[in-house]
This record gives structure tokens, sequence and C-alpha cells, in this order.
């Protein structure tokens, strides 16, 4: 058929469906970028059987070894079914990007109509001007769109990363509690029995007896209560990692990693916080894209619909010769009760709530990373008084004390209540060393991203502010 009032039409619609195509990695690239220069670490993203493959290959490989707190990240990172759903988000953000860039199909209608020896066939076929005329600004939105999907699955990475290192030292830390426990137990059994001894000898009296006995009651209590917290940190840790039942024979390291031998120095650390921060950044994203659709918007307030029509008539009489006839019907709403005012004040309004928001989080940005930093170094100065100071002292006072135990110028109570008090430092000192490696861990979000609440809370307004095509 050729129409020469819809052959413009047809010749636009052919030249920019060429131009929309799916990328091979579905984007993938700006999230291994962003990962590897936050974190150092790798990313995958499984869609194939052989991608799936060399995933099982490298998983098996970190498990054959001692877990690591950046071994375990990376596992996650690589085997965690839940980031490969964010994966599988952003790919459909690109099938959505390719939907927008594609101008809409022209609609073809056929109508035949007979009656007293006569007919009339017409064919139409309808384009959508205004989509057509719109189509490289709301290309240019949806690109914008599909760049925060990029940055929302890369925060998606860093948040899983955060997650499992903070996991890794819960866990490991409940591992060497439980450890210290066990030890602690088996001296206060001594103890009871010996207090036990005592007492049927006549030796030691009822009072201290007891209190011989409930020491080793609460040893017991405390460790029942720390392998069970132990478990239940393996148990998160092995969800995070992404492993079956049957791969939870994974090892992790007895005890934390020994303090640095000087903290981190972050004399600059909002600036960097600002610079790096993934949410922040697609929070700007955000700001261009409404700031493009109030400017689309604004364009198209007095016009929503624009359709043109080729027209192509035969009309058979049996009275008189068949004869064609050609045209186009045109079709666009008048203004007269709605103006557009409201897209354009919903548009402006969620634009300046958007910059409202960018605000605001660049604001809660800078003060998380400043407290982040001073949790950091606090945490640090006490885990390292507790190495310097506190545990040597503790040391001393435990060989002097066996020392005169053994010259017989101290009793055995008072050995025990020096081994109760070294009980409570060694158990201080754990917790502080934990307490510092999920600092270092939560200055890190502070800086990259990727904290509980660094989720963007910036609103999604362009299907509500710019026409679609077919908006009609």
């Amino acid at each position: 058929m050729r129409y020469l009032a819809i052959a413009p039409i047809l010749l636009l619609t052919s030249a920019l469906a060429g131009c929309a195509s799916f990328s091979p990695d579905s984007g993938m690239g700006v999230v291994s970028d962003v990962t590897e220069k936050a974190i150092g670490k790798d990313v995958a993203f499984v869609r194939t059987q052989d991608e799936a493959a060399t995933v099982d290959a490298a998983v098996k490989r970190l498990l054959a070894r001692n877990l690591t707190a950046d071994a375990a990240v990376q596992l996650a990172l690589l085997n965690n079914k839940g980031l490969q759903a964010a994966y599988n988000e952003l790919a459909l953000a690109e099938t959505d990007l390719v939907a927008d860039s594609l101008p809409p199909n022209p609609t073809f209608s056929a109508s035949r109509i007979t009656g007293g020896g006569a007919s009339e066939v017409e064919r139409q076929v309808v384009g959508d001007i205004l989509a057509l005329a719109t189509l490289p600004a709301r290309s240019e939105i949806a690109r914008e769109r599909f760049r925060q999907a990029q940055l929302k699955a890369a925060l998606a990475t860093l948040r899983l990363a955060a997650e499992v290192r903070r996991s890794h030292v819960a866990a490991v830390a409940a591992n060497e509690t439980v450890a210290l426990l066990t030890d602690a137990k088996a001296t206060a059994e001594s103890t009871a029995q010996l207090a036990k001894k005592l007492g049927e000898t006549g030796g030691m009296n009822k009072l201290d007896q007891a209190r011989e006995q409930v020491f080793y009651a609460e040893i017991t209590a405390d460790l029942a209560s720390a392998r069970q917290n132990a478990a239940s940190s393996r148990e998160r840790l092995a969800r995070l990692l992404g492993l079956w039942d049957g791969d939870l024979g994974f090892r992790i390291p007895s005890k934390l990693p020994p303090l640095p031998k000087r903290p981190l120095d972050q004399p600059s650390i909002e600036v960097a916080a600002v610079g790096h921060r993934v949410d922040l950044q697609i929070a700007r994203m955000e700001i261009v894209a409404l700031a493009k659709a109030l400017d689309l918007t604004k364009a198209t307030r007095f016009v929503t619909l624009l359709d043109v029509a080729g027209i192509d008539r035969r009309t058979r009489d049996p009275e008189g010769p068949p004869f064609k006839e050609r045209g186009f019907d045109v079709q666009f709403q008048i203004p007269i009760f709605d103006g557009g005012e409201v897209r354009v004040r919903q548009a402006a309004e969620t634009y300046r709530q958007a910059m409202n928001r960018l605000t605001e989080k660049a604001i809660n940005v800078r003060s998380e990373a400043r407290d982040a930093y001073r949790v950091y170094r606090s945490a640090y100065d006490i885990a390292s008084h507790y190495q310097r100071e506190v545990l040597p002292l503790r040391q001393i006072i435990t060989e002097e004390m066996q020392l005169r135990f053994s010259s017989m110028q101290v009793d055995v109570f008072a050995l025990l209540t020096e081994a109760r008090q070294r009980l409570g430092s060694l158990r201080a000192a754990i917790e502080a060393r934990r307490n510092f490696w999920l600092a270092q861990s939560d200055l890190q979000t502070a800086i990259n991203g990727g904290g509980a609440s660094a989720a963007p809370s910036t609103p999604s307004a362009i299907a509500s502010t710019a026409p679609a095509a077919g908006d009609h």
C-alpha cells in the first residue's frame, strides 16, 4: 500500500527502530566497575550454564579453605541468589530502556461495507505523531532511569558485602567466645569438685562451696548461650553466602584478626563520602531525570493527543464506475477543561521534593561519615587499650597469683577470684576487637554506601509527569 500521507511516518519509524538494542552485559559493566573500585571484589551475573559452571567452580575453590572476611564477601557476591535477583531487576530495567526508545507501532485498520449492490472498502494506517515528536526526550529520560538502575544494582552489591562482613565478624567473635568459655568451664568444674571435696572434709564452709558451685553453674549457662549464639551467627552467615544444608561445612577462623598497627587516617572523610556514596549518585540522577521530565511536561502541556491517519478508500457503485479516494485524518485534543496545569504542577512539585531529599541526603551522608570515623577511632583506641594495657596486666596478675599460691602465700579462694576477673577482661577484649572490626566495616559503608539506611528515597514520577507513547 502506498500512502503519500503516511510515508514520512513509516520512514521515520523504520529509521528510529534501528537505534534501540540490548547491551551484551545487560549493564553489568557499571556494577562491576563500582564494586571493583569500592571493595575490590568481582561480580557475576549468571544467565547461562557455562556461567553457572564457572561460578560453581569459583565457589568450590573458596569453600576449600578457611573463609576470611574478604573470601566470605567474594563468595556471597558470586553465590547469593538475592543478589542475582537484583541483577535480574537491572536486566528488566534495560528492557524498559529499549521499549521506551522505540517509536510507537503504527495501527492498521480495514473495513468493508456492502449494500444494494454497492460496496466500500476503507483502509487506514494510524501513527502517533506526538509520541514520535517526544521520542528523543523520552529516550533520554529512559537512559537516565537505566543509569539509576545500574547504580541501584551496585548499591545492592555493596549492601550485601557489608552485611556479609558484619556477619562474618560476629560469627568469628562468637566462636572465640565459645572457646574461651569452654576453657573457663573446665577450670570452674575442677574448682567446683575441689570445693565439694574440701566441704566433705570440713575444709570449706557451706557458703564458700555455694559460691564455687554457682560460678560453675553460671559459666555452664553462659557457654550454652554462647554456643547458641555461635550457631545462629553461622546460620546467618550461611544464608548470606547462599549455601544449602550440604554446604554448611564451610570453615571460618577461630579468632578475630589482630588489630592493625595504626588506624586509618581520614582527614577528608566527608569529601570522600560525598564523592563516592552510590546512593547519593542515584539521588543526583533522579534530579536530572525529573528535570528532563518537567521540561517534557511543559512542552506537551496543551497537546496530549496527536494522531495522523492515512486513508485509502475504494468504492464500487453499480450505477457508475468504481473510484478511489485518498486522504488523511488528524485527531487532537482541545485543551478546554485541562490545559496541562495539573501535570505541570505535579512535575514541578516532584522535582522540588527530590531536590529537598537530595539536600537532606547530602547532609546525612556527611554526618554519617563523621560519626562512623569517630566510632572507628574510638573502637580502635578501646581495643588497643585492652591489647596493650589490660590483658598484659591481667597476665602479670595471674602469674603472680600462681606463684604466691604455689608458695602458700594466698589461698585457693583468692586464686579463683582472680580467675573470674581475668575471664571478664578476656571477654571484654574479644568484644572490643569485634566492635573495632564492625566499626571498620561501617566506616567503609559510610564512604561507599550500602548501609541499611542507604536505600534511595527519591520518588519515581516519570510515569505521571511525561506522556508515554500512545498516552491519550
